[in-house]
């Protein structure tokens, strides 16, 4: 046994493989551990941030998306629809057209449009009466609720009714304009959902 030759080459490779397995082994375990400092599917119902694919969505279409457990309206304005926007018969009709209680929009959506860029309209799709979803009419032209309707968004439990904006129209149930959720654009084709633009609040 005193004259057994040593192979160092092959404890060199010993002490490799078992160095290899052995890190194999605590990343196999750190990686359930790492994960579970993701939030949780409860956590982001609450109020995570989402990312929406605009990449897909067709002028005067609106698509929906599920924010701290409320509906997200995210439409893509046509030209017509935004044109009424600053129309002397819709602003006339409207009961806060400029924006003017402070709480139903970010600073940087107090403007006409109620949206960083004019034709993305992006809103929490509750009626401010009694928190019914309101129905998406995109058409310009008469509805039956509405002969001279420009687009917009018709609540059907109490016949409330918004501009294309959000923003409520006079002389109905709804106190207030819809309200705009915190958001901002990542690129063209993406909008992140509960995070306001850099430096703005």
């Amino acid at each position: 046994m005193a004259n057994e030759v040593v192979d160092h080459g092959r404890r060199r490779f010993l002490t490799a493989t078992t160095a290899v397995v052995g890190g194999a082994g605590v990343v196999a375990a750190a990686v359930p551990f790492i994960k579970s400092w993701e939030p949780s599917a409860r956590a982001k119902a609450a109020g995570a941030p989402v990312v929406a694919d605009i990449s897909k969505v067709e002028s005067g279409q609106m698509v929906r998306y599920g924010w701290r457990s409320v509906p997200v309206f995210v439409v893509n304005r046509t030209k017509e629809q935004v044109a009424t926007l600053t129309t002397k018969d819709v602003e006339s009709r409207l009961k806060d057209p400029n924006c003017d209680v402070t709480s139903q929009q970010p600073a940087y959506a107090k403007n006409p449009h109620r949206s960083i860029k004019p034709e993305w309209l992006v809103m929490i799709g509750i009626c401010t009466h009694l928190g019914c979803v309101p129905d998406y009419k995109p058409k310009v032209g008469p509805e039956p609720f509405d002969p001279d309707w420009k687009s917009g968004f018709y609540c059907p439990c109490h016949k409330s009714r918004y501009d294309i904006a959000g923003r409520v129209y006079d002389g109905v149930p709804a106190p207030m304009n819809m309200v705009i959720p915190p958001y901002h654009f990542m690129d063209d084709t993406h909008i992140q959902i509960g995070v306001n633009p850099k430096g703005a609040s």
